[in-house]
């Protein structure tokens, strides 16, 4: 395999264009967080903390879940199970990639760096919350969820109330749309032992609580214009965001999840990307 080709099979695998989930939501942080201006330093480590940060938790979940994603008919065609990486290599890659994250966290600030282990063992630890918890997409959202609050620490170097509410924010959207895609998985999870609200409570249920999910994050969403100097264009934002998630489960139902797939990934990729730019916006506004 050329160099080319294996580099475009570790983007397959760690699904490299999902990074479109969590980076903007972090960039969104940076703009509340940057009142005194920002370093262009700064952004390029938190960017390279990001990405190493996915990029470990993506290949550890690979290297995990390979003989899960071996017996289903949906995965069994992912790098691992079918050979076109190894698990020596992908291992070699997970390491890389977490130590990336160190040392952007070092080359950030002091508590960056002594809180590095625990980003990790949240992403880490995800990839194995299915087999003991239907409540596995609530960990999913918090190790997407992280992503702001520590850009929020990498620019102030403190913890504040608005990036925990911005993470819950992350979290309760990320469980909502992972729920949606768990529902494909429902009958396979149960007959393999493994844990999501949709093998649990049903299809019809799982959207259900999916879409109170969704409410929630555009509620703690909006409660952020009180909390942080916002101009009014806030607002387009999260009009934007509700009318986007309001369109994502129109496109799923308990009867026919044809379409999941356009919900998962362009959907959401569009909340997040759209999110950020009306964010930055209303606080470039107001200084």
């Amino acid at each position: 395999m050329s160099v080319v080709a294996r580099a475009v099979a570790y983007g397959r695998m760690i699904k490299f264009s999902h990074s479109v989930f969590a980076l903007p939501f972090a960039l969104t942080s940076v703009a509340l967080a940057a009142s005194d201006g920002l370093k262009w330093r700064q952004l390029a480590w938190i960017v390279v903390a990001m990405i190493g940060a996915r990029s470990a938790a993506m290949g550890f979940n690979r290297l995990a879940d390979q003989t899960i994603d071996a017996r289903n008919p949906r995965t069994a065609e992912r790098e691992l199970p079918r050979g076109a990486l190894g698990r020596g290599e992908v291992w070699g890659f997970v390491l890389l990639s977490a130590a990336a994250l160190v040392v952007a966290a070092w080359q950030l600030n002091p508590l960056c760096l002594a809180l590095s282990p625990v980003a990790l063992a949240i992403v880490f630890g995800y990839s194995y919350a299915k087999r003991f918890t239907s409540l596995s997409h609530l960990l999913l959202g918090l190790a997407l969820g992280i992503a702001p609050v520590g850009a929020w620490i990498a620019i102030r170097g403190r913890l504040d109330v608005v990036p925990v509410v911005l993470a819950l924010a992350v979290l309760a959207w990320v469980a909502g749309f992972d729920i949606i895609y768990a529902c494909q998985d429902a009958e396979f999870d149960r007959r393999e032992g493994l844990f999501s609200i949709p093998a649990r409570l049903g299809v019809a249920r799982a959207l259900v609580v999916s879409r109170l999910l969704h409410v929630v994050a555009v509620g703690l969403l909006a409660s952020l214009y009180f909390m942080t100097p916002l101009h009014p264009v806030y607002w387009l934002g999260i009009a934007l965001v509700a009318l986007l998630l309001v369109y994502e489960h129109s496109l799923v139902s308990a009867d026919d999840l044809s379409r999941v797939d356009a919900a998962f990934f362009a959907v959401n990729g569009w909340i997040s990307v759209g999110y950020c730019i009306a964010t930055a916006s209303a606080r470039w506004l107001t200084l």
